[in-house]
């Protein structure tokens, strides 16, 4: 199974190499996971939000395989637990499909975005900052791998 998460957003701080690369490392081949980082629209004062978004979406859009399934992270989206996600990695791997995570930028996803998505995630109902969500997806995604795999990492 492979899972790409492709995220909105260059130069991330060090710390989310390091804390995302460890699980990466962990995780084996048969569970890939990759970050493709796209450019941030260009902010400032005078800034439209709205086709910031559109912009945004749609390189993500562009970005994804049209027989990919396809999970959008928003906060109207449904929760998981650690045991739903190994439920639903376990789904995505019967399936045989790419599995593409969708993070959008500052001001989120567009409608195209979620309509496109098969699925939409909420990872919590606080508001996380990105670099935080890379890590946080990293170790999840390895979490819910132990429990598939019944490693002894998840307690």
């Amino acid at each position: 199974m492979k899972i790409t998460v492709l995220a909105i957003g260059t130069k991330m701080p060090g710390w989310v190499q390091e804390g995302s690369g460890e699980y990466l490392k962990r995780l084996p081949r048969d569970c890939m996971l990759e970050f493709r980082e796209l450019p941030l629209t260009n902010r400032g004062k005078n800034t439209n939000t709205a086709q910031a978004i559109e912009k945004e979406s749609q390189q993500l859009l562009d970005a994804i395989d049209d027989r990919a399934w396809v999970i959008a992270l928003d906060s109207r989206g449904k929760q998981w637990s650690t045991e739903q996600l190994s439920g639903q990695m376990e789904n995505w791997r019967m399936d045989g499909k790419s599995v593409v995570l969708l993070i959008g930028g500052p001001d989120g996803l567009s409608q195209a975005c979620l309509t496109r998505a098969n699925q939409v995630w909420s990872l919590s109902a606080l508001t996380l900052p990105h670099p935080l969500v890379r890590v946080l997806l990293a170790e999840q995604i390895y979490r819910a791998w132990t429990i598939l795999n019944n490693h002894p990492y998840h307690k």
